[in-house]
């Protein structure tokens, strides 16, 4: 669909094609890594500050937040019911309230980093996913809402009508119209905004939101003037936004933004094509050999892009190279077999030359470009590669066998007799390999190939002996090891047991010192007992460990090792656990606790650890030499920072000093501002808080800069929720020129800024 969207869930945000193919003797490779990944029944939305904000229209997502992976290289996949991904891209975390975007200018191209070149044309009920090193780190389930028509205008009154599915919560929607026209009228902004409710006043309109029986919503606009309500039909940004959790302070989570008439597609140069707009993805690894004066192809099997019509065969093309009055001939098959892996090209003309051309065929067309490949007589021998090779196995295996050449026919003997007899033909008892070979008993396997050419492999052979005494799989901890005073608590999963009707019997857990080397001897547990606190260890000292399972045929391999854990000693520093402290009007006491410490005859001094001397967000610690120490969070004012504040505890006793630190990071408000409006002898700023109750500062000249004014923040109308304020400042108050900037902090810690001042 091709519908309607807009900004994300708060005052931030931002928001590429080619064709691919291939022919003979030129792989186009598709990387389809998690091709078939189903969505989970229930995605988690992510938690503010992070957020995932999809414009399916613009097929563009805007990651927001995830500021503590800065750096990081995330995985962002769409992924559809009953298709699997159909589109992904890496990118890696920035700084700042936008983390990245895809398919926007100055972000990423869908497929950056994964080879799946397309852009996914993003759909009500698609999951868009993120994830960190294989974990899912959230993702939004995109909502069925949008706008269906343009805006129709009667009087001074103007309406927008759209869809809501099933799926979607009235009370989380709200529609826009975008036009920065609009700033210059009594509306006083670049957009109007309808919530569900009835008609409510706002500057210069009023509007409401409501819901009909059969999936559809109207925006209804009152305009107070008829050139404002004129302006406004004539824009073309109608938005409908739908989100699926809204939190305590008014975020959007899982943030849906339709824009009407907004095209899909590549969001930049250079990005891939959308899934109808490029022809079908090519066969790879094609093999073209003359065989007694014809041209045998083989190839691998095309796989379509997820999204992209179904290939449903393929066209193979062979081209004579002489030209005669301007012309060649060309002889070849259209085959409609999507499985098809090749073909012979005969009643070719005796001692021509020819280019070959394979090509995917699909409802969007052929592959393209086609990139010739020139057959030359094969004379080399294939080669036959066994997988296991043979050994003793606890279990039945499956034999593998692959040929160096594709289109290789491989057979093979159960009895040693050799599978190719003379004249490079099957003997009369070789089976054909079809696939994976089951070896459920002792076993000899005799095997060789024959290439399309004719030519003929070495004989190989592997032996199996199977011993039917399985044992369990390797174990997996759950987490990290917990210190403990010469201990180290573990706990794992239980693993699979080997078999059907066998049971673990006990564990066996060793113990690794920093240089890898076994620190004493394993412990072991009977039964099916998954945690251990393991003693005896040094104080003071990192360990590892690994795990195996044991069942009445044996150990399992060993584990992998855990996360190191350094145990604690007969002295023990801990500052507690890292606290959050969100900023109020008033300075904060905040508690320090390093009562897990040694407490008996030890002494104790805390130190917050600063940048330098002139670090902004220095406290007082009162206490400092005490298990439980204070200080005060002081109100917010610039030049302080919301930067965790850390502190170090050290605690010496019988001459023995160790160390810990623990971080406490300010929570701060969010403020928001879209533009500060200037005019001779009349100055006004207009935002909103996720609090109530600060005050909110304005400044000019940058985040220290000049102030110009004040203005408490106050509870937002029902049925928004949140803080709002407003800075007017008139006649000898207001600023002499326009400010051309302005920055805004609050009491709370929230800070916004450059804001553009226009002239009104």
């Amino acid at each position: 669909m091709k519908s309607p969207q807009h900004e994300p869930g708060g005052p931030r945000f931002r928001v590429r094609y080619g064709r691919a193919g291939t022919i003979a003797g030129v792989s186009a490779v598709l990387c389809a890594t998690s091709l078939m990944a189903i969505p989970p029944a229930a995605a988690a939305v992510p938690a503010f500050p992070d957020n995932l904000v999809v414009f399916p229209d613009r097929d563009f997502i805007t990651i927001e937040g995830y500021q503590d992976r800065v750096g990081q290289t995330a995985l962002v996949e769409v992924t559809r019911k009953g298709a699997g991904v159909i589109g992904s891209a890496k990118g890696v975390v920035t700084a700042g309230d936008v983390a990245f975007e895809i398919n926007h200018p100055g972000g990423y191209c869908w497929g950056a980093g994964t080879g799946l070149n397309v852009t996914p044309d993003i759909q009500p009920g698609d999951v868009v996913s993120i994830k960190f090193d294989g974990t899912e780190a959230g993702a939004t389930t995109v909502q069925d809402a949008y706008v269906t028509e343009h805006s129709s205008l009667s009087g001074t009154t103007l309406t927008v009508n759209g869809h809501a599915g099933p799926g979607v919560n009235p009370a989380q929607m709200e529609q826009r119209i975008v036009e920065p026209a609009l700033k210059d009228t009594s509306v006083g902004r670049r957009d109007i905004r309808a919530v569900p409710g009835p008609l409510t006043a706002e500057d210069g309109y009023s509007s409401s939101l409501t819901f009909g029986s059969d999936g559809t919503f109207t925006a209804t606009y009152e305009f107070n003037d008829a050139a404002t309500a004129e302006i406004a039909a004539a824009a073309s940004g109608e938005r409908a936004m739908a989100w699926e959790v809204e939190d305590a302070d008014a975020n959007r989570q899982g943030l849906t933004i339709a824009e009407f008439g907004e095209l899909g597609g590549p969001g930049m140069g250079g990005c891939p094509n959308g899934p109808l707009q490029s022809g079908p993805a090519g066969p790879t690894n094609v093999t073209v050999a003359k065989v007694n004066g014809d041209l045998k192809v083989n190839w691998t099997p095309a796989q379509a892009v997820p999204g992209t019509p179904a290939i449903t065969g393929y066209r193979v093309t062979a081209v004579g190279r002489t030209v005669t009055g301007n012309e060649q001939t060309e002889s070849g098959v259209r085959i409609s077999d999507p499985k098809a892996a090749g073909t012979t090209i005969k009643g070719l003309a005796s001692g021509e030359d020819y280019d070959v051309y394979v090509v995917s065929v699909s409802s969007a067309g052929e592959t393209f470009p086609a990139v010739p490949f020139i057959p030359e007589t094969d004379t080399t021998q294939p080669t036959v590669i066994p997988s296991p090779a043979g050994g003793t196995f606890s279990t039945a295996q499956e034999l593998t066998l692959t040929a160096s050449e594709q289109g290789s026919d491989i057979y093979y003997t159960l009895d040693g007799t050799d599978p190719i007899g003379s004249g490079g033909v099957a003997t009369e008892g070789a089976i054909l390999y079809k696939g994976p070979v089951p070896v459920t008993a002792t076993s000899k396997i005799t095997y060789a190939a024959i290439d399309p050419s004719g030519n003929v492999s070495d004989k190989g052979t592997v032996e199996f002996t199977i011993t039917n005494d399985p044992v369990p799989d390797a174990p997996v901890f759950t987490g990290a090891p917990v210190a403990g005073k010469g201990t180290a608590t573990l706990s794992w999963a239980a693993p699979n047991p080997g078999a059907e009707g066998l049971t673990i019997t006990g564990y066996t857990v060793q113990a690794y010192t920093e240089d890898g080397a076994a620190f004493e001897a394993s412990k072991k547990l009977a039964g099916d007992v998954t945690s251990l606190v393991y003693d005896g260890l040094s104080g003071d000292t990192q360990y590892r460990f690994t795990v195996r399972a044991a069942n009445i045929n044996g150990d399992s391999l060993e584990s992998a090792k855990s996360d190191p854990v350094t145990v604690q000693g007969d002295v023990v520093a801990n500052a507690g656990p890292d606290q959050n402290v969100a900023r109020r009007t008033t300075p904060t006491t905040v508690t320090l606790d390093g009562t897990a410490s040694t407490n008996t005859g030890a002494t104790y001094q805390w130190r917050q650890v600063l940048s330098g001397p002139t670090d902004p967000d220095g406290v007082t610690l009162t206490g400092s030499t005490t298990l439980q120490p204070t200080f005060s969070l002081p109100v917010y004012r610039y030049p302080m920072t919301n930067k965790p504040l850390t502190f170090e505890l050290t605690v010496t006793a019988d001459g023995v000093t160790r160390t810990d630190i623990v971080t406490v990071t300010p929570i701060p408000d969010r403020v928001t501002a879209s533009q500060g409006q200037w005019k001779s002898r009349d100055f006004r700023v207009s935002g909103t808080s996720t609090a109530v109750g600060g005050t909110v500062t304005v400044r000019v000249g940058g985040p220290g800069g000049t102030i110009i004014g004040s203005a408490p923040v106050t509870a937002a109308a029902a049925p928004e929720t949140g803080g709002v304020f407003t800075l007017r400042l008139r006649d000898g108050n207001a600023p002499a020129t326009n400010p051309g900037n302005i920055w805004i902090e609050s009491t709370l810690g929230g800070t916004a800024g450059p804001i553009t001042v226009v002239n009104k």
